[in-house]
């Protein structure tokens, strides 16, 4: 009978299989973990300077959208772009389209400050997916997919 989460914890964990691929997902859960502390400590960031720099990497957001995403007051993540901005990380602007808002811009030297310690590891995973076929990508991302929604599950 193969596991299922609505036997008791018991009788589910007697039944659980440590396979290989558990165990590789596992290990890749506990070391992605510690790469955005890693990245931090390496630029002298805080992880929290760190991930509002992740979050205004692709588009310009306002203060109030980066104290939701890292979960901050807005006090908090005013700090967090003034001391940004004082590193010449980002810029504060006016948001095109409502003059009153602000938004947060990521500059050329807080990109390259992210960017800087990831491309060793983005450029080696960039390797390893083209050494995948077609057929074994769309399998490694359907089980990654159901993965994640695993994962939410808790969220």
């Amino acid at each position: 009978m193969p596991p299922t989460p609505d036997l008791p914890h018991t009788a589910f964990t007697q039944q659980w299989e440590q396979t290989d691929s558990l165990l590789a997902l596992r290990e890749l859960i506990e070391v992605g973990a510690q790469v955005a502390p890693a990245v931090a400590r390496r630029a002298a960031l805080t992880h929290h300077e760190l991930q509002a720099l992740e979050v205004v990497i692709d588009q310009p957001v306002g203060p109030v959208e980066i104290a939701r995403e890292l979960g901050v007051t807005s006090a908090a993540a005013s700090g967090i772009v003034d001391r940004l901005a004082a590193r010449g990380h980002v810029v504060r602007q006016a948001h095109g389209s409502d003059r009153r808002r602000t938004q947060v811009v990521i500059t050329d030297s807080g990109r390259e400050e992210v960017l800087g310690y990831l491309m060793p590891m983005l450029a080696t995973l960039a390797d390893l997916d083209r050494s995948l076929t077609d057929e074994e990508r769309a399998l490694v991302a359907r089980y990654l997919r159901g993965a994640i929604v695993a994962m939410r599950r808790l969220l």
